[in-house]
């Protein structure tokens, strides 16, 4: 792939990424103002009683309504932001490591840690939506907060490679020393 597309692709999915999240951070905090729980608060509960308190916070259709919506459209989230972490690896790998070797494969596999951590959040939200829907049960509120901790764990590796894509980026883009003496 050519540097100018994957800078495009990284850049484009970035943004989009970043744009979920605002729908996503905008609708959580009016469902938080209006029932005091927002869906992100879901992610440090771990026991059928404490999710019950929260989905009786949302018991009006529009709350609830609003909390399955939240839990969905994170569904589009999730693709972005793995893609985005892992076109940041990608960019770091070139910049840091252009040669096969160690460094190399190290970062081609952090790269990957971002896409498990989307799949921990798709369990994460499959499993609160069952307890929102069906009613929560200590095994599946338990198993939803572990799918979350994964999840966390593995965005911050994530954030590292955005920070590291952004490095990349900048490196990447510097003319190089040869060019420079012309």
């Amino acid at each position: 792939m050519r540097l100018r597309t994957l800078i495009r692709l990284w850049l484009w999915t970035t943004l989009m990424a970043l744009a979920a999240l605002a729908v996503l951070v905008t609708i959580d905090g009016r469902l938080k103002a209006a029932t005091g729980f927002g869906t992100a608060d879901l992610q440090k509960l771990s026991t059928a009683p404490a999710f019950n308190a929260v989905f009786g916070a949302w018991i009006a259709r529009q709350h609830a309504a609003a909390a399955g919506f939240a839990l969905g459209f994170d569904y589009l989230f999730m693709p972005l932001y793995a893609m985005s972490f892992y076109f940041s690896a990608i960019l770091l790998r070139e910049a840091v490591a252009p040669k096969r070797g160690a460094r190399r494969r190290l970062i081609d596999y952090l790269g990957f840690v971002p896409l498990i951590g989307a799949l921990a959040d798709a369990t994460e939200n499959a499993l609160e939506y069952s307890m929102l829907a069906g009613g929560a049960d200590n095994s599946t509120a338990y198993t939803a907060f572990i799918a979350s901790n994964v999840k966390w764990s593995c965005a911050y590796v994530g954030l590292a490679l955005l920070a590291g894509g952004i490095v990349g980026v900048v490196k990447l883009r510097m003319p190089k020393k040869e060019e420079q003496s012309d």
